[in-house]
């Protein structure tokens, strides 16, 4: 498995817990958005979020590690939700428009263990969804400061 930065870790691990949260809109500037445009099409578009999160969901249910955490969720909503912060992020057409993401995880108990095992999974989906290294690493880095609002359980 490849290695990746701490933050990057807890980036990507942040955004798979980010299904159910994050302000977009409060992390990421229009400036961001614009440098970022392209980095959407890297994915395959919406279409190709949607199958990144569709195999990023079946493998947090079966890693031990996180499954705990997203079998009791709505699991389609999750989906759904982190389609469209993915996108929001990478500066594509999308809305975010779910719970901010310390609300949503401030009674979920997360720790950075639990954040990093996250970022490990949605590693392996972008992996075996072909996604290059360099476009994983700029979503990670897109996602991480959000980590700070996920990770409850200092």
């Amino acid at each position: 498995m490849k290695k990746l930065l701490p933050s990057v870790l807890s980036a990507l691990v942040l955004a798979a817990s980010t299904c159910m949260a994050l302000p977009a809109t409060a992390q990421t500037t229009a400036a961001t958005m614009v440098t970022n445009s392209a980095l959407i099409d890297t994915f395959g578009g919406k279409a190709g979020l949607v199958r990144l999160v569709d195999d990023f969901m079946v493998r947090l249910l079966a890693d031990p590690r996180t499954g705990p955490h997203f079998k009791p969720a709505n699991q389609q909503r999750v989906k759904e939700q982190l389609v469209d912060q993915f996108c929001f992020v990478m500066g594509g057409p999308c809305q975010y428009k779910g719970a901010d993401m310390k609300s949503a995880h401030s009674n979920l108990d997360i720790t950075k263990g639990d954040f990093n095992a996250l970022v490990e999974v949605l590693q392996q989906a972008m992996d075996a969804q072909g996604i290059a290294f360099s476009a994983q690493n700029q979503l990670l880095a897109l996602l991480a400061p959000m980590h700070r609002d996920v990770i409850t359980v200092k």
